[in-house]
């Protein structure tokens, strides 16, 4: 499943929580890690100085980011094979261009970033890596909870769609990989209902809703089952994101595989606009599964 992860760094918390959740996966899967710095030299210059960095200014940024990576290298602690590289640009094109070209099977970043004069500023940075990548993203933030790297409980949400199905080979590999149990969820999002239409009772609405996501979980763990894992399913009535935190701090998950899209329209149930709300707000790692990774 994985074999090469690059984790862009800027030193911060989010960034270093990200770091050893790759590690981590590394060690399972034998996989190489790469730390990526970006010498953001024109975000670092300011509006009034970019374009007109003296060449010292420039050697300057850039070593800090050369620092950065090999201080976020030492995270392995010879555990894995890690490699270090260092490239200037925009921070968020230079991750997508950077882990797209060298086709690495998996991103892992923070959700946040430093600020000031060396920021890469990972709060928008993030975003921009799961929308326009195709790779599989890991996000993690940094939070009060202790940061678990062997994961017991592994989640899946999902909604039955093409999108969200494609996470869900990533999430049962990890799974396998640490013995986890695999938690396959779905929400009816009684947001999505109509009402007043006339068409169909409300009542109905939510049973047909009901039904189809428990056979969208029961589908995640026949899968997983076959796989050689236990697994639990849950069908809850209420708002995506929202339940999908509870349930995380409910279940004591460990971490997060979705899909980065999902149903839209009258059938929507999960996903889309989910998936970023639970990036920032997840106290456990999320692997975002792009609908067009190969998994």
């Amino acid at each position: 499943m994985y074999e090469t992860i690059l984790v862009p760094t800027d030193g911060s918390a989010h960034a270093e929580r990200a770091g050893r959740h790759a590690v981590s996966l590394a060690e399972a899967f034998d996989a190489t890690v790469t730390m990526l710095g970006v010498a953001d030299v024109e975000g670092a210059a300011g509006p009034f100085d970019a374009g007109g960095v003296s060449a010292e200014f420039r050697e300057r940024v850039e070593a800090e980011s050369e620092s950065t990576v090999e201080d976020a290298a030492a995270l392995a602690d010879d555990r894995v094979a890690v490699e270090t590289a260092v490239v200037e640009g925009d921070p968020a094109e230079a991750i997508v261009d950077y882990a797209d070209e060298g086709e690495f099977d998996a991103v892992a970043m923070g959700t946040h970033g430093r600020r000031g004069l060396s920021r890469l500023v990972f709060g928008s940075v993030a975003r921009y890596v799961v929308r326009h990548t195709t790779r599989p993203v890991l996000t993690a933030r940094e939070t009060d909870v202790d940061p678990v790297t062997d994961y017991e409980d592994v989640l899946v949400p999902t909604d039955g769609s093409d999108a969200a199905e494609a996470a869900v080979d990533h999430g049962i590999a990890v799974a396998d990989a640490f013995g986890a149990t695999l938690h396959a969820f779905h929400v009816v999002d009684l947001s999505a209902m109509t009402t007043g239409s006339g068409i169909e009772p409300p009542t109905q609405q939510l049973e047909r809703y009901t039904e189809a996501g428990e056979a969208a979980v029961e589908a995640v763990a026949e899968r997983a089952r076959a796989a050689g894992l236990d697994t639990e399913t849950t069908v809850e009535h209420g708002f995506p994101s929202a339940d999908l935190l509870d349930y995380v701090d409910e279940a004591g998950v460990d971490l997060v595989a979705m899909g980065t899209h999902g149903r839209t329209g009258i059938d929507r149930v999960l996903l889309g606009s989910t998936t970023e709300r639970i990036l920032t707000r997840s106290p456990v790692p999320v692997v975002a599964v792009h609908p067009d990774d190969a998994a």
